[in-house]
Order: structure tokens, then sequence, then C-alpha cells
């Protein structure tokens, strides 16, 4: 498999499964997971990175244990809708996950999603500490939802 246009990731829909989506950071990955239809993400967790081959042990087993079959990645615009260093690295860091493991991947735009989920736990009153520890993940779920939702108004 590889990198998908949208289109073509939905028509993979029968065989793919389940969906983690990752929101890579320099320090951290949150990751969500859809269920088996598409409908819903759910915040899963928070990678605290160290290195990319132990942080791609602890992701593969992890998409194991949650029979993930492909990926939605958040993909990190700049407000103009331009591609900028982030995307490289980000495209940088899917092409070395794909060595390792071969599956769809979908682009995602992420633009706001932090913002929107900081916004979210701010309006529940959340503390400063229980923001740092939920955001990345929240983020995720914000990345996989919001492409979820795009999927099932196109349903090709």
């Amino acid at each position: 498999m590889t990198i998908c246009k949208i289109e073509d990731f939905i028509s993979k829909r029968n065989t793919i499964g389940k969906l983690f989506a990752l929101d890579v950071g320099k320090k951290t990955i949150g990751i969500a997971v859809s269920d088996p239809d598409w409908k819903v993400a759910s915040p899963v967790s928070i990678l605290y990175r160290r290195k990319f081959t132990p942080d791609m042990d602890k992701l593969m087993q992890m998409a194991a244990e949650y029979e993930i079959g492909g990926m939605v990645v958040g993909w990190p615009l700049n407000m103009d809708g331009s591609a900028g260093r982030r995307c490289d690295s980000i495209r940088d860091f899917v092409h070395a996950m794909l060595r390792i493991k071969d599956w769809p991947i979908l682009f995602y735009d992420e633009r706001l999603s932090t913002v929107s989920v900081e916004r979210s736990m701010l309006e529940a009153d959340m503390t400063r500490q229980k923001r740092s520890e939920r955001r990345d993940a929240l983020a995720a779920t914000w990345i996989l939802q919001s492409a979820l939702d795009v999927m099932a108004g196109l349903d090709i």
C-alpha cells in the first residue's frame, strides 16, 4: 500500500478495518482509533518520543493490539494552505514508517486541531496539567473524526 488520495483510501474501506490517527509532533505522537465501521474516533494515548526505532516498536505493538489496517496522519499545512518544513518532517516520518509496515496512509489537514481541542478543554475547565496530558491524543481524535466525517460524506 502507499500514501493514498482520500477516494482511494475510501475504496479500500472493506479491506482496511480500524484506523489509527497520528498527530506527530517533535516530542509526542497523539494516537486515536476508529471503530471498524469508520464512524467514531476515540483517543488512545500519547507516545512520548525518544528515538525512531523504539517509537515504531511501540506504535506497531499498539497497532497490532488494536487490529489497525490503515492510518490517518495529521498534515500540518500552513494557515495559507501551503506545505512547509513541518510537512516535510511528517512525510519523512511516514516514509520511514512505511518501510516497517506497509499499509494505506491518508494525510489529513490538521490545521486548527490543537486550537479546537484546547478551546474545548478550557470550556470544560480542565487544569493546565490535564490539558497537557490529553492535548495530543485529543488532537489526533479531532483529526480522525474530521476525516471520518468527510469520508462518510463522500462514500464512494
